[in-house]
């Protein structure tokens, strides 16, 4: 990989090591191990691939949690945005801040986030930024105007993206790439599920409480996804066996920090995923692709209240239950997902190992080839069908589609930047992903409104004759 050196093997492939001293009895460490700069042995019981099923799978549990809770934060604003006008005065523009704000901060954190999980681990990154996204919620939802309000969830949307940048790389922590296809698919239905469930129920709690009750809701989703956050242990490689030297007085990891931390760290890992995002062709080019996608994906939520407010009539109530489109569509995609994974890639994965070879990345773009026909067509299907004289399904429909489109393009994109990167790497190059792809998802809703707007009143002048 250009540009980027790894000093720790990144944990896809286990490392035969010396004779290890390790024996296993209860589940815990008998004897000290006799290294620290890799695993004692493939089967190595601190290599969280080597965890319990069941200690996997809820390793697997907190990034799905936080990867739908951080994008429902930004849509379940959405519904409320009218009430905020008219509680604050403002215009529809300014209303909307809070909504887009929330998704820059979102782009701004993976920055930070995914590189410091590198270095110092994955679990200090989610246990620090996860009580102030529940402090600035609060703040949000107790503000008096709208300036707090903006200003509240520009840092809720800054605090709570550690968890998407990351997520991809917890993941590839504790499963092999032959093993990674379902809980790597899982994670992102659910950074895709969010937004999807964030306007359905914001809906209804706008409709029957008020614009502050989209908060309390978030709130409540924080109290249980910190309550399974805290008991995790260190999955991140590096940080196991620092820890695993400096408790048995062993030689760890080698990583040279240079004259000084401050350098390295401004220089080697707030800089990377910009670094990756720039001079890695494999990186820029998925990033783009996707972030537009998102973009689009976003624009949605902007415009599906205008639409179906405007054009069909609906309440709040009722055009939150139009986002159920997207909801399923994204698991036909999940299942679609697990098909593939079971009935091709565990396949390929056997026949490789039987040959003695390693699978390459390139197998994940199957489902990319699938998808990627599915959104341009999703895209002309609700232009041409969301008027009233066409019943309002069809573009719900369309929308189902789109999100089938979009998971699977998504879904490659992470599995097939964590296969090249590595655990290690792997997060920064995601991070980068995440960052461009909520900086497009800031941008898109700015412009959407206008945009539908001025096509219906072009439209009416042209059917007044004017």
């Amino acid at each position: 990989m250009a540009g980027v050196k790894e000093d720790v093997d990144s944990g896809d492939e286990k490392s035969p090591g010396v004779d290890s001293p390790d024996i296993e009895h209860n589940g815990a460490r008998t004897k000290s191990p006799s290294t620290a700069k890799d695993w004692d042995r493939p089967d190595d019981i601190e290599n969280p691939q080597n965890w319990p099923l069941w200690k996997r799978l809820y390793h697997t549990t907190i990034p799905a949690a936080i990867g739908f809770l951080c994008p429902f934060g930004s849509s379940v604003y959405t519904p409320g945005h009218q009430e905020v006008m008219q509680e604050f005065g403002v215009s529809r523009e300014l209303a909307l801040l809070p909504f887009v704000l929330y998704l820059l901060g979102l782009a701004m954190g993976p920055i930070i986030a995914a590189p410091v999980s590198e270095t110092f681990g994955r679990k200090l990154v989610y246990l620090s930024a996860l009580p102030l996204f529940t402090a600035f919620t609060i703040g949000a939802g107790f503000s008096s105007g709208i300036a707090s309000l903006t200003v509240c969830r520009l840092f809720a949307g800054l605090f709570s993206s550690p968890g998407l940048s990351i997520g991809t790389g917890t993941i590839s922590d504790v499963w092999p790439p032959e093993k990674r296809g379902a809980p790597m698919s899982t994670f992102v239905a659910m950074v895709q599920m969010g937004p999807a469930f964030g306007p359905l129920i914001g809906g209804f709690v706008s409709e029957k409480r008020s614009w502050r009750w989209t908060q309390w809701v978030m709130l409540s989703g924080m109290a249980i996804v910190i309550a399974i956050t805290i008991p995790m242990s260190e999955t991140y490689k590096a940080t196991i066996l620092k820890k695993r030297a400096k408790k048995y007085g062993l030689e760890g990891p080698k990583q040279d920090f240079g004259d000084s931390f401050v350098k390295y760290f401004l220089r080697k890992t707030i800089t990377r995923p910009i670094h990756m995002l720039l001079t890695e062709p494999i990186v820029t080019f998925f990033d783009i692709y996707i972030a537009f996608n998102f973009g689009l994906l976003n624009a949605f939520f902007a415009a599906f209240s205008w639409v179906f407010m405007t054009v069909y009539e609906f309440n709040l109530g009722a055009t939150g239950l139009t986002y159920l489109g997207q909801a399923v569509g994204t698991w036909v995609g999940l299942a679609l997902i697990i098909y593939v994974y079971k009935a091709v890639w565990v396949k390929m994965s056997r026949e490789a190992k039987e040959k003695g070879e390693k699978l390459p990345p390139e197998h994940r773009l199957l489902i990319a080839k699938i998808g990627a026909p599915f959104i341009p067509v999703s895209l002309f299907w609700f232009a041409w069908t969301a008027r009233p004289s066409i019943h309002w399904i069809s573009p719900v429909i369309a929308e189902g589609f789109f999100s089938f489109g979009n998971l699977l393009v998504f879904t490659c994109s992470s599995l097939y930047l964590t296969d090249c990167y590595g655990a290690q790497y792997g997060a920064s190059a995601w991070s980068s992903n995440t960052f461009l792809r909520y900086l497009f998802a800031f941008i898109f809703p700015l412009f959407t409104i206008q945009m539908y707007g001025n096509a219906l009143r072009k439209k009416s002048n042209y059917s007044s004759g004017e």
